[in-house]
């Protein structure tokens, strides 16, 4: 009998793990981290939707919408000290990342409230909206990525569209 329960209670704790296992996830999770040339941390953690043959703008990420930059939680942005993004002040401190994408321009949105499901969008809690002119990629995207470079260019890449926008150390 008590081998019966240790094989029910070992196969319940695999299965726990397994459903808390986010890397099993169709959106896997990822994290982007760079430290900018004027000392800015910058840690995105966000979850990685791929295109399954959806057309980006219409079937997902629809123009016009608000959409979670990414899947399943919230995508997260934390900053180490007050920054400038594309010019405007932001304090430093760990915010959802949100946006709404559009065929020319996308509007990036910081909300005070991260720790929740990215569906979850309030935007009397925006910190900080900025927008910003797309760009097209010379070769498409699959799966949703963020990149970040030590100029404090942060980029949202998906299919043949780049968001790119600005961070800097707020003096």
């Amino acid at each position: 009998m008590r081998v019966l329960i240790l094989t029910i209670l070992t196969f319940i704790g695999q299965l726990t793990f397994a459903q808390t296992d986010k890397s099993k996830r169709p959106s896997p999770p990822d994290n982007t981290k760079v430290t900018t040339t004027d000392g800015v941390t910058i840690d995105i953690n966000y979850s990685r939707p791929s295109l399954k043959g959806r057309q980006l703008g219409v079937d997902i990420a629809p123009v016009g919408i608000v959409w979670r930059t990414g899947a399943n939680e919230a995508t997260t942005i934390e900053f180490n000290k007050d920054v400038l993004v594309e010019g405007k002040k932001l304090a430093a401190g760990k915010y959802g990342l949100y946006s709404i994408p559009g065929e020319h321009e996308t509007t990036i949105m910081f909300n005070k409230v991260w720790n929740q499901w990215g569906t979850k969008y309030d935007a009397n809690e925006d910190a900080l909206r900025v927008s910003v002119s797309n760009a097209t990629a010379s070769t498409s995207q699959e799966q949703f990525k963020i990149n970040a470079t030590p100029q404090g260019t942060i980029s949202l890449e998906w299919g043949q569209y780049v968001v790119p926008f600005t961070v800097k150390a707020s003096n």
